[in-house]
């Protein structure tokens, strides 16, 4: 399988790819990393299953010239911009280079699924760019593709994989989560592209569920 990760130097990002390099449960994986600063992976560049390029997610022929030959692409960094370009780039991309499947990052609380004083402190600290992620999970369903939109919780960089998934019409469980539960979500969704297909998830650590506030 050919996968295209955007963003390719965020550290979620990062840990993906460290993954899909080392586990055995990969070797059939080939990762072509886009990103706006290429010499940022210089340490993966020698790899023979790693393609490094130049790709501005806001520039429509770079996110083309990225996608070529993809069978999945993992889009790591949340659209805010104002016109979804990032969102309507990857679309546009994926269906001129005939690409169905895809994993788009975006943040909680797109739906009012999360409850509590949490919910309403989230929304607070999120609202400034609430209506671009709203807009750019919506291009995702309506465009036919096989997408998953990627709920993320607030992050942290705890040792530990541990969290529990919500589907689209469910409450969000839990306020934070660590990178590298994310991680194994991502990985997951590339080992079975069947999983949480043209849905919208949600993760988080369950044991945080009832905070008020982010767990670091």
């Amino acid at each position: 399988m050919k996968l295209l990760i955007l963003a390719a130097n965020g550290q979620i990002a990062r840990i993906v790819e460290d993954r899909i390099l080392h586990e055995e449960a990969f070797t059939d994986v080939e990762l072509t990393l886009g990103l706006r600063n290429s010499p940022r992976l210089a340490d993966l560049a020698d790899n023979p299953r790693v393609r490094v390029v130049e790709t501005d997610l806001e520039d429509p022929k770079s996110v083309e010239e990225a996608m070529s030959g993809q069978h999945m692409v993992f889009v790591a960094v949340v659209d805010h911009d104002r016109d979804n370009a990032m969102t309507r780039n990857v679309i546009s991309a994926m269906k001129s280079n005939h690409v169905d499947r895809v994993l788009f990052t975006n943040i909680l609380g797109l739906y009012g699924e999360v409850p509590g004083e949490f919910g309403v402190w989230n929304h607070e600290q999120v609202k400034w760019g609430l209506q671009a992620a709203i807009d750019s999970d919506r291009l995702l369903e309506e465009s036919g593709l096989d997408y998953t939109t990627l709920r993320l919780p607030w992050l942290n960089d705890r040792n530990e994989i541990k969290y529990t998934v919500t589907t689209r019409h469910e409450q969000y469980l839990g306020v934070s989560g660590s990178r590298a539960s994310v991680a194994d979500l991502v990985l997951r969704l590339i080992k079975d592209p069947s999983l949480y297909s043209r849905d919208s998830i949600g993760m988080a650590d369950p044991d945080t569920q009832g905070e008020p506030r982010p767990v670091y």
